[in-house]
């Protein structure tokens, strides 16, 4: 078993490094913006009428839709609709390579997700200090930006870093649109090998380490977030 380790563990690991962590990196960090977007958006709810209010309104329930419809449906489906089946409606730039397909679900995907933690984490916060910002004469956006942002990103940093988490499993999808990442090579391997058990249990433990390395920061991230807190 310790000659199997020695010889095919660091051909995961390269694997890791140079297609799974990045796949993951890339994909949290434009989940990230876009879930900051879609759960602001969500919950911040201006004082407007007539045409604003309406285009708001619109704008809501496409923001809704977009959550809903990644929710609702398997990454794994969603990745062969847009690598595979996109592609079948002739349009040139709807042809994404193996990268930005896997990027582009995996964004979406998360993105979906974290964006219902962010808005969990702003609608926690008690009316009351809305009510007192009102009462200092801060208007709406100052409260939201000033009052209850900075908590709920306090608040959302270990749901967001479950996601980050989950994240790094997921990047395993990617080998059924023939990027090499570690789970895509271990399948070669396996089948190489004909040690199908050793070599799953073998990138199993590899994923492991990579997310319990990963998961490392958040303690500083959290710990930094809480230094006000008492």
């Amino acid at each position: 078993m310790f000659e199997f380790i020695k010889t095919y563990a660091p051909q995961l690991i390269i694997a890791g490094i140079k297609y799974t962590i990045p796949l993951a990196l890339i994909s949290f960090v434009i989940a990230l913006v876009l879930a900051a977007f879609v759960g602001v958006l969500r919950s911040y709810k201006p004082q407007v009428t007539g045409i604003k209010r309406a285009l708001w309104f619109t704008l809501d329930q496409l923001l809704a839709f977009y959550v809903w419809a990644f929710r609702s449906t398997p990454m794994l489906v969603q990745l062969f609709v847009v690598f595979y089946g996109l592609p079948k409606l002739g349009i040139a730039w709807l042809q994404p390579s193996a990268w930005i397909a896997a990027i582009a679900v995996l964004s979406l995907n998360s993105g979906a997700y974290a964006s219902e933690a962010i808005r969990a984490a702003i609608s926690s916060i008690p009316d009351t200090q809305r009510e007192a910002a009102e009462a200092l004469g801060m208007t709406d956006s100052q409260t939201f930006i000033r009052i209850i942002l900075p908590q709920a990103a306090r608040i959302s940093i270990p749901t967001l870093a479950n996601s980050f988490i989950s994240l790094i499993k997921d990047t395993s999808l990617a080998s059924t649109v023939t990027i090499v990442e570690m789970f895509y090579l271990s399948q070669q391997l396996a089948a190489a090998t004909f040690e199908p058990l050793q070599m799953y249990l073998l990138v199993a433990a590899i994923y492991a380490i990579f997310v319990t390395i990963l998961s490392i920061p958040q303690r500083y991230i959290q710990r930094w977030a809480d230094r006000f807190v008492k």
